[in-house]
């Protein structure tokens, strides 16, 4: 299986930096994958979820300090 790599923009991150998991911008239905989990990628630009391994990356991380 394949990991899903999804490139966020900064108006797709939360106020506290960070981004939830399933998420629909990976294409996931929440009533069918994984509990929701809060995954923080404000400090690395990128965070990988513990259930099902869809990694979410920043496409430009030094645009989410300038959106929020």
């Amino acid at each position: 299986m394949s990991q899903a790599i999804i490139e966020l923009d900064a108006k797709d991150v939360t106020p506290e930096g960070g981004v939830f998991c399933p998420n629909p911008k990976a294409d996931m239905k929440v009533w069918d994958t994984h509990p929701r989990v809060y995954l923080d990628i404000a400090h690395t630009g990128e965070a990988k979820c513990p259930y099902c391994g869809t990694v979410y990356r920043l496409k430009d991380p030094s645009a989410l300090h300038a959106a929020h």
